[in-house]
């Protein structure tokens, strides 16, 4: 008994459990003295804490609880008091066991492709570490039973699995040596029976390298190696085996793999790639057929039909809502999507290839699908087909087959009707172009085309306002809609709205990263704030994209000009005159700053390129005016021009053709009436006009070799691109506004 020691009736057991320690309150680090002293110096060190717990050794511990509340005691594991309870109120504190007054966690952050690149990476460098560590540890397991004498306890599923995901691993980080080695040594083990379907992994590995005729050997040894019960394996071998022909450009033995699938398994990838064989060897009759046999493989989906809700039972309407997006539903839809893609595809190819002209092959394509399950596509193919009469620029045979769906169902009239505004818009038929174009809006409201096409009429009349609504509710109805944003901000560029203008391109740019149309706008409104670093600097970006576009090195110069920096101006110049020598406004200014600098001599070539650019357009104008191709003559003499000897030949027969008609004029009517003689005269001027071009010297010219050639700067320029495959608004400082609308995507 006298080791037995009553407790005393005061003491609490729990007592020091409930007490408040200022150490974790976050609340009052503004008030803590000591913890202000802290922070404000760099060797300050906070007091002590000495609150006391009973049964432990430890000084001072966290009293947060497993549940997370930040203020509140932590409950011994032997207390009889309920958890977030004290026997006296502290700090006024609720029950909030999950800490749901904090309120909600603040949203992720948004990681880009480059991020998810890097993290990828790295999880595959780890998942190789760990493979590596299974590796030896599953080495130091097989030795020490070994050692043991019990070598029969050695694990061969456990060491295939060890050595197939080593081998994964390597191939996942592109190692692709170490891959086969592993690989290897699973196949030369004798023990791993099943091993021989792991040649399909070598030969995708080989043909990656592009090592064909190895890839080709190891899909044909895994082929024999399984056997006919595994019909899908088997099929997904010989089209890999037909896509290795392919690469080699071995189209018969291609042929032969694929015609051995679809005789066996067919598939929509199977038919497609014997379609594309056919037309690669020129084969029509094949052609058809393959194409036939693409369009009658099953698809295996089900009827869309039940996803569609019925107002009777509210729990199966539950039940249709729950499966109309799931995972099953969205494959089957990628599946049929896939197809379309395939279908429309083959169809665009073969059409000029199977019959005499595009027309009449597109037609029998037409009437296959009609008649098989793909009925729906046959109105997409022919609104392909107006669209491939239009890039041929038939125009009128375009608008002939749009026409056709003024009467069918609301989506392909919307469609039909978008692309005919298009085609009236482009001829300037703005009438017609507005009328198709509130036929589509009002087939179908939500066609993004549709609004972008009436936005560009409106514009157009230069009703702005009006303009900037349509594109807005484009947008509103595809976020992605590129043209309906380009021609909104040029809306707001001509409304003299900056900022918002600013905004929708540099939304653009981070869409189309290397569109110099856009960049190009940037730094035009910038231009417009009289912000010109920023103007230089967008264009500088064109310049990257483009370095030979010979306006943007022009605006370049000009803005360097007006920055004060002459000789960047001048750099910039010079490089906008050597790629085109005819603009007249950096002739002038080049020649101006050679004066400037008393560098005359080269300031009178500038002058006199600038003559001649003059007398150019004069002479385009008045093609039979001898003094301006006298002047043209004596100026590429002067300038030592090969243009010197077209220049000649032209004024020889214009002086020729003259001397004829002064020698007609002045016949007299003698014996012969005034219309034979004016017959004669005009035989003799069709004579003059038809003589060939003569390689004669002009007697007047420099017959010295040149060493430069020169283009005709009047000559059809590249036009400038465009963003994406559609035409949209443009606004370029150097010329008169294009107006253009969108082509409806394909």
């Amino acid at each position: 008994m006298e080791n037995v020691h009553l407790a005393v009736e005061e003491d609490d057991l729990y007592s020091g459990y409930n007490d408040y320690n200022p150490t974790f309150d976050s609340e009052e680090l503004e008030n803590d003295v000591g913890f202000q002293q802290a922070v404000r110096t760099s060797y300050g060190r906070r007091p002590p804490v000495t609150a006391k717990f009973p049964g432990t050794a430890i000084g001072a511990r966290p009293l947060a609880s497993s549940f997370g509340v930040s203020d509140g005691a932590a409950r011994p594991m032997t207390a009889v008091r309920a958890a977030g309870y004290t026997s006296s109120l502290t700090r006024g504190m609720t029950f909030d066991p999950l800490g749901q007054s904090r309120g909600p966690a603040p949203p992720l952050e948004a990681k880009n492709e480059n991020t998810i690149c890097v993290c990828f990476h790295d999880v595959c460098l780890k998942a190789l570490e760990k493979a590596k560590e299974a590796g030896r540890k599953d080495r130091a397991l097989v030795k020490q039973k070994e050692l043991s004498g019990k070598p029969e306890q050695i694990n061969l599923d456990t060491r295939y699995s060890v050595l197939l995901n080593l081998a994964n691993q390597y191939a996942n980080n592109e190692m692709f040596q170490e891959a086969l080695n592993t690989y290897q040594l699973i196949l030369n083990n004798k023990m791993f029976t099943n091993a021989g379907c792991l040649k399909v992994n070598m030969g995708n590995i080989y043909l990656k390298l592009k090592n064909y005729p190895k890839a080709l050997k190891y899909y044909r040894m895994a082929l024999d190696q399984i056997s006919d019960e595994h019909k899908e394996m088997r099929t997904k071998i010989m089209q890999n085996i037909g896509m290795v022909f392919v690469c080699m450009g071995q189209y018969t033995d291609a042929i032969t793999s694929f015609e051995q699938i679809m005789s066996n398994s067919p598939n929509i990838k199977a038919g497609y790639n014997l379609t594309l064989c056919y037309y690669a060897i020129g084969d029509r009759e094949r052609m058809k057929k393959a194409f036939q046999e693409l369009i009658s493989v099953p698809l295996c989906i089900d009827d869309e039909d039940k996803y569609i809700p019925s107002n009777d039972d509210p729990t199966s309407n539950l039940i249709t809502e729950a499966i109309k997006n799931d995972k099953l539903h969205q494959m089957e839809r990628d599946r049929k999507s896939m197809a379309e893609k395939f279908i429309m595809t083959t169809a665009k190819l073969i059409a000029p290839a199977i019959e005499t002209s595009f027309a009449t092959g597109f037609d029998w394509c037409v009437e296959m699908v009609k008649s098989s399950q793909y009925v729906e596509l046959a109105n997409d193919l022919e609104i392909n087909k107006a669209i491939t009469f239009l890039r041929q620029k038939d125009i009128n045979q375009a608008v002939k087959t749009l026409k056709t769906f003024e009467k069918k169902d609301t989506r392909v009239k919307s469609t039909a009707a978008t692309n005919l505004s298009f085609i009236y818009f482009l001829e300037k038929d703005f009438d017609q172009a507005d009328r198709f174009a509130d036929l589509a809006m009002n087939a179908d409201r939500y066609n993004p085309a549709a609004l972008t096409n009436k936005g560009n009429i409106v514009f157009v009349k230069q009703e702005y306002e009006k303009a900037a609504e349509f594109f807005k509710e484009a947008l509103r109805n595809d976020s992605m809609c590129t043209e309906a944003l380009y021609n909104l901000g040029l809306t707001y560029k001509r409304m003299n709205h900056v900022e918002e203008g600013l905004d929708c391109f540099i939304k653009l740019h981070n869409i189309l990263r290397n569109s110099t149309q856009v960049m190009y706008q940037v730094a035009s409104l910038y231009e417009l704030k009289e912000n010109y670093p920023e103007a230089i600097e967008w264009l500088m970006k064109v310049i990257s994209v483009t370095p030979t576009d010979p306006h943007v090195l022009a605006k370049l110069g000009q803005l360097f000009d007006i920055d004060g920096d002459k000789s960047q101006a001048f750099q910039y110049y010079s490089e906008s005159f050597r790629y085109l020598p005819s603009n007249i406004t950096v002739i002038e200014w080049l020649g101006a700053h050679y004066i400037e600098t008393q560098f005359c001599e080269k300031a009178i070539q500038y002058f006199e390129r600038k003559a001649l650019e003059t007398y150019k357009d004069i002479h385009h104008k008045f093609p039979e005016n001898i003094e301006c191709l006298r002047f043209l003559v004596r100026l590429c003499t002067d300038m030592g021009l090969k243009e010197v000897q077209e220049y000649a030949t032209k004024l020889k027969k214009v002086e020729k053709m003259k001397e004829i008609k002064e020698q007609v004029g002045l016949q007299p009517d003698s014996g012969r009436s005034s219309s034979s003689s004016s017959t004669k005269g005009e035989r003799l001027i069709s004579k003059m006009r038809s003589y060939p071009v003569s390689n004669e010297p002009y007697e007047g010219s420099n017959s010295k070799e040149l060493d430069a050639s020169y283009v005709d700067p009047l000559g059809p320029q590249a036009e400038r691109p465009r963003t994406g495959a559609t035409k949209r608004i443009e606004d370029d400082e150097f010329g008169d506004d294009e107006l253009g609308d969108d082509l409806l995507p394909e």
